[in-house]
């Protein structure tokens, strides 16, 4: 598990301080690879390339978790918004938001998740 002091400021300020990077500046926004997105922060399992699609907003988006014990979800009121946070379980890192308005026929949610937060393991 990473320390704060380890941490890149761009990362810290998005897991630690709840920030989001810009859209479409992400390493992963686009990513077609196969494989394992892992928390940054502790290396958690937390979202299957099986499970991610282009959502045209520019954070990689998933319908799913790969393993919702690894996932916390959060009601969010910040900035005047009603949203749905997602965290890491295991170390607490903020790593984005969940809405409704994914793809229908995979259940309709989309996690869109902040690039910096993200690990990738190829299959």
């Amino acid at each position: 598990m990473k320390k704060d002091e380890e941490l890149s400021p761009g990362l810290y300020e998005v897991v630690r301080e709840r920030g989001t990077e810009a859209p479409f500046s992400g390493k992963y926004w686009d990513s077609c690879e196969k494989g394992m997105y892992k928390c940054a922060i502790c290396g958690a399992e937390l979202f299957s390339s099986d499970t991610k699609f282009d959502s045209g907003t520019g954070w990689p988006s998933f319908t799913e978790p790969k393993n919702l014990e690894n996932i916390e979800l959060k009601p969010d009121y910040s900035g005047g918004m009603s949203r749905t946070e997602v965290l890491c379980k295991k170390c607490g890192a903020h790593l984005g938001h969940v809405f409704d308005d994914g793809p229908k026929d995979k259940g309709g949610k989309r996690y869109c998740i902040n690039s910096v937060c993200l690990d990738f393991e190829k299959k």
